[in-house]
């Protein structure tokens, strides 16, 4: 399974070149050319707090799953003996159990403001704010907010201020979308990849890619999750439509499993932000590799992915949730289950022989034993590099 697994090494090299950091001063610092200048100025934050780390060494790998009954309903009374554990198929003993964590919680917010989302913003950012003012204790959680579209920008560095993340939140898309031309979202013309009527997307535009979504994952898994401890979750508000990322949709779950965050996805897509309706992913858009701006080189096999599957897989491999915003249920009504489920998780822990602890990829299995009950974890972890 590990000669399956990618190696990330060159990815990180590329995608080193291209991302920026603005503060809310207005400072512009260079987020890729040193890894170390970001987490520098992240310093006083990284501090390690108390409780099991979510570990890839030898000594001890911990998971958190969640445990939902045949209706859906999260089942919080198990207790150790209900689970049974295996790595790469061998049984193992669960040595550390925990029910309804309290452990720290970092989150990240990560907010697609292309322009393919620029008429569902304003919903988004609504709810982002309630979401964070009621799942975050000030005492003990942290938060970061990063906004990606033609660049990857972290908008608010690691804190557990309230007042310094909702800051960040009313900075969401606000540069970006006076650059629209020739009507943003008419006929014919993608809003991300600078084709027709597309073309003021600017000189910053990645050789015609519009939303970086993949090296947002990619960032913020390496630079800012990695050295967290606790339990870590990243939040995707996005139609999950790629274009232009240096790294791949492999590079991005591969980094958020070795950080060891859970990845939960929210489709949230603007059907008439494309011509042809298609906002949920898998359209074909009107005039395929063919349109103007020569920004479909870079992805000749289909004129657009299927967003959802590519955050359905995101939020399946690295342990978290996929959602869609619907009429039937709304942006407001995800969180409120994202926040129920990071709060009512059994932590696990256990130590793999040293037969089963060979650098490289490793596939975990979790299961209950209760009936008719579905557990939500990660799907695998890594050792060394």
């Amino acid at each position: 399974m590990s000669n399956a697994r990618p190696k990330i090494e060159k990815a990180r090299a590329r995608v080193a070149s291209f991302a920026t950091r603005k503060p809310l001063g207005g400072r512009k610092l260079s987020l890729g050319s040193s890894a170390a200048l970001l987490l520098l100025a992240a310093a006083p934050l990284l501090s390690p707090q108390q409780g099991p780390t979510i570990s890839v060494n030898v000594k001890l790998v911990t998971l958190f799953a969640t445990v939902r009954d045949k209706h859906g309903a999260l089942i919080r009374n198990l207790t150790k003996d209900d689970f049974a554990l295996q790595q790469d198929g061998h049984p193992q003993t669960i040595t550390y159990f925990a029910p309804d964590s309290d452990l720290p919680l970092t989150l990240g917010l990560l907010v697609d403001t292309s322009m393919s989302q620029r008429r569902v913003l304003d919903q988004e950012r609504d709810a982002s704010h309630a979401f964070l003012d009621h799942m975050l204790r000030e005492d003990k959680d942290k938060a970061f907010v990063i906004h990606f579209d033609r660049e990857v920008e972290l908008l608010q560095d690691l804190t557990s201020s309230r007042q310094k993340l909702e800051a960040s939140l009313h900075q969401l898309g606000r540069p970006q979308f006076s650059q629209t031309g020739g009507g943003g979202g008419s006929s014919g013309s993608d809003p991300d990849t600078g084709g027709a009527g597309g073309g003021g997307r600017g000189a910053h535009g990645y050789g015609g890619g519009g939303t970086l979504l993949y090296d947002a994952v990619f960032l913020a898994s390496d630079e800012l999750m990695k050295k967290q401890q606790g339990r870590k979750a990243l939040i995707i508000l996005s139609d999950g439509v790629d274009r232009g990322s240096k790294g791949t949709l492999r590079d991005a779950i591969e980094t958020a499993e070795r950080a060891d965050t859970l990845v939960y996805s929210i489709l949230f897509a603007d059907k008439e932000g494309y011509g042809n309706g298609g906002g949920y992913g898998g359209g074909h858009m009107g005039g395929g590799g063919t349109g103007g701006g020569g920004g479909h080189r870079h992805y000749p096999q289909e004129s657009r992915p299927d967003g959802k599957k590519v955050l359905q897989q995101l939020s399946k491999e690295t342990g978290g949730r996929f959602f869609e915003v619907t009429k039937k249920e709304t942006i407001d009504q995800i969180y409120a289950e994202i926040d129920e489920e990071l709060r009512n998780q059994y932590a696990l822990g256990y130590t793999p022989a040293k037969a089963d602890a060979d650098v490289g990829y490793h596939k975990i299995q979790l299961t209950t034993k209760q009936k008719d009950a579905t557990v939500q974890t990660r799907e695998g972890f890594y050792i060394g590099r």
